[in-house]
């Protein structure tokens, strides 16, 4: 039976890629996945195949995966981040379900704890990963999520937060929070993670609402315990000091 890999390659494909992920890729002759991840992977892997197509076509990606590990070629398709994260693993599976091809998994690390190492230690307690894109999810659905955790006093990370048919969703995401959160609830921005142009930021929730993002930027948004220590974003995992 023939293995097809599905990998996280963290934030940077290099830095931030576990050895386990990166010990596949070096055995593997050909790497799929979206543009702008194969090509950040072709700098450390230059003698690989490759095949990316842009975004929304990751269904014609996977099974032209599928198609070539059935021909014994040894394949990889990579994700940023962790693959089970809003990224390739599900499809992948669902896409060979029927076939003889075995479904491999190797573990990245998914942008919200990137983000919570650069901004301080954010994710010490119960945590909520909310993406606001709506292209698989509905809106509605998303904004209930929102609420629900902003009620329950979650942790919230924030996923691709605005693009350009997205602009006001992250200020109708904090609007939602202000409802059962104080407007001076810590907040932290990460964009570009783990790349030479990196930029973090530490706000209150109010300041958030007015902030502009892209789909590179990860948004940390505090519970009601989480503070400032040193200029670095905290939250209590509960110990008594």
């Amino acid at each position: 039976m023939n293995t097809l890999y599905i990998i996280g390659i963290g934030a940077e494909a290099q830095t931030t890629m576990t050895t386990e992920a990166t010990s596949i890729l070096q055995k593997c002759d050909l790497i799929v996945g979206y543009t702008v991840y194969t090509d950040l992977v072709k700098k450390y892997f230059p003698q690989k195949q490759y095949y990316s197509s842009a975004m929304t076509q990751e269904k014609q990606r996977v099974l032209y995966a599928i198609e070539q590990c059935q021909k014994d070629i040894k394949t990889a398709i990579i994700s940023s981040g962790d693959s089970s994260v809003y990224g390739m693993a599900s499809l992948a599976y669902e896409l060979a379900e029927h076939t003889d091809i075995d479904i491999q998994v190797i573990a990245g690390v998914t942008a919200c704890l990137s983000a919570s190492a650069v901004l301080g230690a954010v994710l010490s307690n119960d945590f909520a990963v909310i993406s606001l894109s709506d292209l698989m999810t509905p809106w509605e659905q998303i904004q209930k999520r929102i609420a629900l955790s902003a009620q329950g006093d979650f942790l919230i990370c924030l996923y691709n937060p605005s693009s350009k048919k997205r602009k006001h969703y992250l200020k109708y995401a904090c609007d939602i929070i202000l409802q059962y959160q104080s407007e001076n609830t810590i907040c932290g921005i990460v964009k570009n993670i783990a790349r030479e142009s990196q930029q973090s930021r530490i706000m209150t929730l109010k300041e958030l609402r007015e902030t502009e993002t892209d789909m590179f930027t990860t948004i940390l948004i505090g519970n009601s315990k989480t503070k400032l220590i040193k200029g670095k974003m905290i939250t209590p995992r509960g110990y008594s000091i």
